[in-house]
């Protein structure tokens, strides 16, 4: 694997655009990538003033960056990754076009759109600071680059919940797993604990059924997925399950031998041998950051009017990170064309008035 030097993605060498120059051959995720190169504004952006900054690239912010380029804005996406939690899952029903299709298939739809056929100035890295600068804003990386924008679009999305028991943060990819794993032969053949209660816990009974042994089913209450995927997954002869319990601990030395728990009615402790432990209770808002930039609820979600403004001027949030209704995949890419075309009015309103000045 190569990393693109403009933008940082890791791309493939072998299928990656290349360019030689003074005797070093540079890889590029796009043609976009290698034109910008090629034209050295690499570093332009400390320097050059977007009209939008996108920040998240999830299904909410590919799509902001996808609606930006078709409206002819100067957007610029910045991601730690592309696709967001939609690459954990599985299988997606019926997101429009597809009755069925896998995270990791509809995020590589959602890059080719961005990278080939609406290409945006982009950054794979983490957003260290967000502050409002002239009338726009100044978003700082973890790498020290600064991007200035008059506007922007925050749709980082949200963060997986830990359980915060012994055990987990030590055996974390030693058998401790957030969600799906693309390699089950870590868990093949052997008998694993899935710890939640939801679609996304579920989807992992799915993809683990026939390639490990028993499956232990732990949720602090009933199980509240959908009823039809609670009805397929029930009908599996290897699950049991274990409704109303918690977990008290993650056992093992350098590799996930075993998880207690205990029936929240109280009762024994219970030990259960497994090779596995995958946790999917629940996510939160990954809003810290903006914190004192723009109102949140007591949950952390950033509080949006209908056309995806925030409580600051010229701030606009989409997607899970959002108060909005609704935490799936085609609502958040809603909410991502929804408020590229509010900040594309936001943006031509401040034009007009400072044309009549």
């Amino acid at each position: 694997m190569a990393r693109d030097p403009v933008c940082n993605m890791e791309v493939r060498e072998e299928s990656a655009l290349s360019l030689e120059r003074e005797g070093t051959v540079y890889f590029f995720c796009s043609e976009g990538c290698r034109e910008k190169f090629l034209r050295e504004s690499k570093d332009s952006g400390g320097r050059k003033i977007y009209d939008l900054l996108i920040l998240g690239g999830g299904p909410a912010g590919l799509t902001a960056a996808v609606y930006a380029a078709t409206l002819r804005m100067e957007a610029f996406l910045i991601t730690k990754d592309l696709g967001g939690q939609a690459i954990d899952s599985t299988q997606i029903e019926n997101y429009m076009g597809f009755d069925f299709i896998a995270g990791t298939d509809l995020v590589k739809k959602f890059e080719d759109q961005l990278l080939r056929s609406h290409y945006i100035d982009h950054r794979i890295g983490e957003v260290r600071e967000v502050v409002p600068e002239g009338g726009g804003f100044r978003v700082t990386l973890n790498e020290g680059e600064t991007l200035r924008g008059r506007a922007l679009i925050l749709a980082t999305g949200m963060l997986r919940r830990k359980l915060n028991v012994p055990g987990e943060e030590a055996l974390q990819r030693q058998g401790v797993f957030y969600g799906n794993i693309q390699d089950v032969s870590f868990v093949e053949g052997a008998d694993v604990a899935i710890v939640g209660g939801g679609n996304s816990a579920l989807q992992i009974v799915e993809t683990l059924n026939s390639v490990v042994g028993t499956i232990h089913l732990i949720c602090n209450s009933t199980l509240r997925a959908d009823p039809i995927v609670i009805e397929r997954v029930e009908a599996f002869p290897n699950l049991r399950k274990h409704e109303g319990y918690e977990v008290l601990e993650i056992v093992g030395d350098k590799k996930v031998e075993g998880i207690s728990i205990r029936s929240r009615d109280g009762g024994e402790v219970e030990y259960l041998a497994v090779g596995g432990v995958f946790i999917s209770i629940g996510l939160q808002p990954n809003s810290a950051l903006f914190e004192g930039l723009v109102d949140r609820n007591d949950r952390g979600e950033i509080r949006i009017a209908p056309d995806c403004s925030t409580s600051r001027p010229g701030i606009f949030a989409a997607g899970d990170l959002t108060d909005a209704y609704g935490k799936r995949i085609v609502i958040a890419s809603g909410e991502g064309a929804k408020a590229a075309l509010a900040a594309r009015e936001y943006l031509l309103k401040q034009t007009a008035g400072k044309a009549a000045l």
